[in-house]
């Protein structure tokens, strides 16, 4: 799932200086206690075999791990208190930019790990940051695609589409075969996103944010065509899209309920959950009428940073490291279906075969909506849009809540 943390850094907020950040020590039998702060609740399971293989190889460290219901709420608060995790993992995005910004975490442009990222995904960090320094090791990325049902599509004489235009007719045919052509969750506003990201990186322009933040463009001009076509798409959902919610489209799409599934690669987990049997692929969305133009929306999911101010450094960076290393990295991806920000750990899955190409020639592009500030609201303005359908509404008021954030900076 692609759940931005949603850390509200209130005002200007500076963590430099600040003392006793962590309330991990060492516990009564002499080991060593770190916490590590993620904000994954689908990775829990996996962090907990993970830390256990750690803790295996090294006895005097013991691993907490923390993924509470609201992480942004507590990560908040505990800045408040001075009172930082030793690793937090988060995505790549604006928030993970402000805490950077305010000293939060160690600058790790050095560190060894770093050398075996691909520069994409280390770029995309500096670009969210507009910093030169690095302050997370990217660790894996995930990417929005079409789902669709390999059954159905077979049932129906359907071919994977190219263009737009073939991908609209697609869902045409579905249609007028009596069946949904897309699932949609939007009773989660975070699920309006995933579509829209892809379509609104592939026709927003190279520039756009740097733009916008210049005063030179908006969203009125900037993202037309990416509302245009993500009303297009929830045309062809189903009733009560705005009433079902994440778990229910899971459910609903490995039952069989609509053809395709315009979601993240973090779905499929959960889909196969549902139903363990399931004929799926994936493949990008085709959001120009020219073939292999349309670059996948891929970021960094999950990023690996170490606290500034951790009382045990050492003990950090060794959990990092083992993190970080092959064996661990692909069993993290195995079991979480993403793909490694390493360059020789590859996904295997033969689900995620429609996406090897575009990721073997790198064709990727970061999610915008990591360079969204949260107090603009971005998903909760694409929820009210998935449900009045007024373009015009929708892109002005993401331009005054833009230049509110904008003003207050």
């Amino acid at each position: 799932m692609k759940k931005a943390l949603a850390v509200l850094v209130a005002g200007s907020l500076t963590l430099a200086g600040l003392s006793g950040c962590s309330s991990q020590g060492t516990s009564a039998d002499g080991k060593v206690k770190i916490e590590f702060f993620q904000y994954k609740p689908e990775a829990k399971g996996t962090f907990d075999k993970l830390i256990e293989k750690f803790e295996k190889e090294n006895p005097k460290i013991d691993v907490v791990q923390s993924n509470p219901p609201d992480a942004e709420t507590v990560l908040k608060t505990r800045m408040a208190k001075r009172d930082l995790p030793d690793v937090v993992a988060m995505g790549g995005n604006s928030s993970f930019s402000e805490l950077s910004h305010a000293g939060a975490f160690e600058d790790m442009s050095k560190d060894k790990n770093l050398k075996d990222i691909k520069p994409a995904y280390v770029q995309m960090l500096k670009d969210i940051t507009g910093l030169k320094e690095v302050y997370g090791i990217p660790y894996a990325a995930n990417a929005d695609a079409v789902i669709y049902n390999k059954t159905i599509f077979k049932e129906l004489g359907l071919e994977v589409p190219k263009t737009w235009d073939e991908f609209i007719s697609t869902a045409e045919k579905v249609k007028a075969a009596g069946k949904i052509p897309f699932y949609f969750t939007f009773k989660d506003a975070w699920t309006t996103l995933p579509s829209y990201n892809v379509l609104a990186a592939n026709t927003e322009g190279d520039s756009f944010f740097k733009d916008l933040n210049s005063g030179s463009t908006a969203f009125k001009n900037g993202h037309k065509e990416a509302v245009e076509k993500f009303l297009t798409l929830i045309n062809y959902g189903h009733k009560d899209q705005n009433g079902k919610a994440y778990n229910d489209g899971n459910t609903a799409f490995a039952k069989g309920d609509s053809a395709m599934y315009l979601q993240g690669i973090w779905a499929i987990p959960e889909i196969k959950k549902a139903n363990p049997n399931i004929d799926l692929g994936v493949f990008p969305y085709p959001v120009t009428n020219t073939p292999g133009e349309s670059k996948v929306v891929s970021g960094v999911d999950l990023l690996l940073a170490l606290s500034s101010n951790t009382k045990h450094k050492a003990e950090a960076e060794k959990w990092i490291n083992f993190l970080t290393s092959d064996a661990t990295a692909k069993e993290y991806l195995k079991e979480q279906n993403a793909f490694s920000a390493k360059n020789n750990v590859t996904q295997d899955d033969p689900s995620l075969e429609g996406l090897k190409e575009t990721f073997a020639k790198g064709a990727v592009t970061d999610f915008p909506d990591h360079y969204v500030p949260i107090a603009v609201g971005l998903e909760k303005q694409l929820q009210v849009l998935a449900m009045n359908k007024n373009a015009d509404q929708y892109l002005k008021k993401l331009d005054t809540e833009w230049n509110k954030v904008k003003d207050r900076k």
